[in-house]
């Protein structure tokens, strides 16, 4: 089961004051049937720059997929299981499939989660430990290390027995 992840989202009223528009568990959540104990919980989307910050509507209140919008964000919480919960059983196509990123799967790569994003990600490890595995290189990431994720092929690995809780800003980027 996700991490339950609450979620204060603010806003104006019709007098133009602040007020606390959302706040409660975030409902944008997808568990990958595919990988059990893989979550994304999007808590926010922008489908421009710059952002609107007009209305009220809940912006992340539809599917959740990969990428963002052209031009726009994510911002997300991503709960990776320890590798020994899924590797040699999860179907990698399928995950990405799943959350509309079949195109990013990397199938000529041994790792059956690396992939590759048209974004450009701002990474925060919140709790446990992550392996970013490149094609030439790998780096481990604990609580409070932040990671800048430019586009490159890339997977992720959790060599613990505890789940990583991983804080994530993804903006649409160029394609390398």
């Amino acid at each position: 089961m996700a991490a339950k992840i609450r979620r204060v989202v603010t806003g104006h009223n019709e007098a133009g004051r602040s007020v606390i528009l959302f706040d409660g568990d975030a409902g944008a959540v997808k568990e990958m049937e595919s990988m059990p104990g893989l979550a994304l919980t999007d808590l926010w989307e922008t489908t421009g720059a710059p952002a609107n910050n007009e209305g009220s509507a809940d912006a992340a209140d539809r599917q959740v997929v990969l990428e963002p919008p052209a031009n726009g964000t994510i911002f997300r919480i991503v709960e990776f299981p320890p590798d020994t919960a899924w590797k040699g059983q999860a179907d990698a196509h399928e995950a990405f499939d799943s959350i509309g990123a079949g195109h990013a799967s990397d199938s000529s790569s041994d790792d059956p989660m690396m992939h590759k994003t048209s974004t450009i990600d701002y990474l925060i490890v919140v709790k446990g430990e992550i392996w970013a595995v490149l094609e030439e290189g790998e780096v481990c990431l604990k609580p409070g290390d932040v990671m800048v994720q430019r586009g490159t092929n890339h997977s992720w690995s959790v060599r613990t027995d505890e789940p990583c809780l991983l804080a994530a800003v993804l903006v649409n980027a160029t394609p390398v």
